[in-house]
């Protein structure tokens, strides 16, 4: 029988999979159990503690070595140590420091087995306390089974057989695994603080009561294996391993348990996730303007935390941030617990305000406006915004979905499961219509990150040859969808005139991408009119710069145009390179320089109805890094024909008096407008973020001046007050 310190060992030769865990390989050698504590952002880093006589404390720093945090992490369930920190990096603990002088080969199974002064023999202060970080990835035990959701930590949900085909599984028996086999727990002990730590852990944001009926007269018709153990979870925990261990429970064959029965969670799904009877997704939930918001993520779950304050998106300082809050952020969205609370700008750089800072929650908060937080954002920057990977619930989105052909796991053609006269066949997608928004749909929902390029033509990948007809065609995503068959397609009448084969739709994805947002108040501070005579526009003509009534106007008639500066910042976290190489750029005689991209920003004014009025347009014939942050290197120069792009932390400014930085407004009748610019129209470059790639100004004309005003970037303003500018939404950028 397991000591009562244990919690779900499993007797393996070299890991145990879970926090606590004994050393009973050698009967001398002292029974331990350890964890990670303190003032910790991510799960598997933390002060290194140790469970021994009853009591917790600390390890010493002296003569710990990469060596000895192998072994704790290993012990803890982690693959493998990444680095150890000394000096009480993650707070100085309280109580005993029951190790010091640290020697282990990293062999070890267990902390107890390295040699050492002895347990409670030290000379060390509270702030030589040890701590690590460990690989994120458990030690695998365990397969997936059929209908069944199964954790890697060796706790699953087991559904009834009813709820079985149901996604995602949210309802079911808790069980673990120990010794090889699945056990039940008893739920005698068993609490609603428990509940929400195991949702938590398969990525619902809270737990409800369930009707036992039901599952009482099943529990009763099956034989029970109980394991030997209660837990007791304060709520906070990111993982059942984070629970102390309850009471040992005595083991009486059919009379086990015998005033209980098996534990039964039901865990609520966030709105993301709602089921419908048809396995697709509904949304069952009333929509409001949430307070809380996550941008610039590869994957569902995770991002940049933005908060809504007096109707004005900012973000949150990193200082103190930790997996709490993070937990409270994923919670409030939607998901389960935190997996990282992210810090400085990992997921890249918001604009606006910093409109909290030094955060501390208690972990039940419902949403993180509720936590305690230091108003004054004094000395934070947007280099130190907070982020965070949330847990989020196994949907089985890569089981429908498949890449084939590519030179790695991240390219290939799209191949789609589908029903096909009764039967589940592979096929491809119509590569008509297909475009960077429908390549970032497939590539989220293989959990690749964004889309890196979308290809119309994929001859030089070789697929499944028995999946080369077309089986989905007619593709128009909007690119929030979470799947590929929630966008819009034709039904059962394909109509792809090109066919398959080498006209196939294809992907690559990548886990990072670029983020440009233009600079609101540089358009608002350098507007102003100018006319200016046909004779010397004769380039922006042949450019198409100018309105139509240009095109037979009078050399010596003159153009009003409304001129401006705009100043485009990269914010994400890897380069803005144009799509098309220095090969296919196009060569413009009269200006005499190449096109990188043929359209790189839009120019608009827009009646208050939203009517386009007059537009303009820009190609980028020179992207550079014109201005970079401090300490970051130009690496783009337009100059002798030379390599295009806008590095990360830098930005490319058009000025004001170069050509087509306008709009030709000169058959504009005064009024009232709204001026409206927007970057990579085109999705020709994948990004992070599309909503910022929009400004929108008021602006009013008498004829013969201009004022421009309330200057703003897409998605920075609360909705109701966005709505005010009419046009094109945020979301809804026309990408045909």
């Amino acid at each position: 029988m397991l000591p009562s310190g244990s919690i779900l060992c499993l007797l393996s030769t070299f890991f145990c999979t879970w926090v606590l865990c004994n050393a009973q390989s050698d009967p001398g050698t002292p029974v331990i159990q350890l964890r990670l504590a303190g003032d910790k952002k991510k799960y598997h880093e933390g002060r290194v503690e140790v469970l021994y006589n009853g009591a917790w404390g600390t390890v010493c720093d002296d003569d710990f070595s990469i060596s000895a945090a192998r072994v704790v992490c290993r012990e803890l369930g982690f693959m493998d140590a990444e680095s150890w920190f000394p000096s009480a990096k993650y707070g100085k603990g309280e109580g005993h420091i029951w190790l010091d002088n640290v020697h282990c080969t990293g062999t070890e199974t267990s902390l107890a087995q390295c040699p050492s002064n002895g347990f409670g023999v030290s000379d060390c202060k509270h702030s030589e306390d040890v701590g690590v970080v460990c690989s994120p990835r458990r030690i695998p035990e365990i397969m997936n089974l059929s209908g069944v959701m199964v954790h890697v930590e060796d706790v699953r949900i087991r559904a009834t057989y009813s709820h079985r085909k149901r996604i995602p599984i949210t309802d079911g028996f808790l069980e673990v695994k120990e010794e090889g086999k699945w056990r039940q727990i008893c739920n005698e002990d068993w609490t609603g603080m428990n509940s929400r730590v195991i949702c938590g852990m398969f990525g619902f944001p809270g737990e409800k009561r369930v009707n036992l009926r039901p599952y009482k007269l099943l529990a009763n018709r099956r034989k029970k294996n109980y394991w030997g153990f209660s837990v007791n979870c304060t709520g906070n925990e990111a993982d059942l391993s984070d629970c102390k261990v309850g009471r040992e429970i005595e083991m009486k064959g059919n009379l086990t348990c015998e005033k209980g029965m098996p534990v039964v969670v039901s865990c609520v799904p966030g709105r993301t996730f709602a089921p419908s009877v048809s396995m697709g997704f509904r949304k069952a939930y009333r929509l409001e303007q949430p307070l809380v918001r996550l941008r610039g993520g590869a994957m569902i779950g995770e991002g940049r935390v933005e908060v809504l304050k007096n109707g004005e998106w900012g973000t949150v300082c990193d200082d103190n941030w930790n997996i709490k809050a993070a937990t409270v952020v994923c919670r409030e969205l939607g998901f389960g617990s935190a997996k990282e609370a992210l810090t400085d700008a990992r997921l890249g750089q918001g604009i606006g305000p910093v409109h909290m800072n030094e955060v501390q929650c208690s972990g039940f908060e419902k949403s993180l406006t509720e936590c305690h937080f230091n108003r004054q954002a004094l000395g934070c920057s947007h280099e130190e915004d907070a982020a965070v990977k949330c847990i989020v619930p196994d949907m089985g989105f890569s089981n429908r979905l498949r890449l084939n052909g590519g030179r790695n796991p991240n390219e290939g053609r799209v191949e789609v499961l589908t029903h096909r006269n009764g039967s589940l066949v592979w096929g491809t997608v119509c590569s008509d219509s297909w475009g960077t928004m429908e390549a970032m749909v497939v590539c989220r929902q293989l959990g690749l990150g964004f889309a890196n390029h979308a290809f119309q033509e994929t001859h030089y990948w070789q697929g499944d040859s028995s999946a080369d007809a077309v089986v989905m065609s007619g593709v128009r995503c909007s690119g929030t969808e979470l799947t590929l068959d929630q966008c819009l397609h034709h039904g059962k009448h394909i109509n792809c005139p090109k066919g398959g084969g080498r006209f196939a739709a294809g992907v690559s994805c990548t886990q990072t991408a670029p983020d440009l947002v233009l600079n609101a108040q540089v358009v608002e501070q350098t507007t102003y009119l100018e006319d200016r005579p046909m004779y010397v526009l004769q380039c922006a003509l042949e450019e198409k710069c100018l309105s139509k009534s240009a095109d037979n106007a009078d050399p010596s008639s003159y153009r009003r145009l409304l001129r401006f500066s705009s100043q485009i910042q990269n914010n994400g976290q890897t380069d803005f390179r144009p799509r098309a190489g220095h090969q296919s750029w196009v060569w413009h005689e009269c200006h005499r320089h190449f096109h990188s991209m043929e359209v790189f920003t839009h120019y608009d004014l827009l009646s208050l109805n939203g009517t386009k009025v007059a537009e303009g347009h820009k190609a980028s014939f020179c992207l550079e890094d014109t201005h970079c942050d401090e300490g970051i290197q130009k690496r783009y120069e337009c100059a002798n024909f030379g390599a295009q792009g806008i590095s990360v932390g830098c930005s490319d400014t058009y000025r004001h008096d170069i050509d087509c930085q306008w709009i030709d407004i000169t058959d504009l009748k005064p009024g009232d407008y709204i001026f409206q610019v927007v970057i990579n129209p085109n999705y020709e470059v994948a990004e992070s973020d599309y909503t910022n790639n929009i400004m929108k100004c008021r602006s009013r004309y008498d004829g013969q001046r201009i004022w421009t005003y309330n200057c703003h970037t897409g998605g920075s303003l609360s909705s109701e007050t966005d709505e005010t500018f009419p046009g094109l939404l945020t979301n809804q950028l026309s990408h045909r």
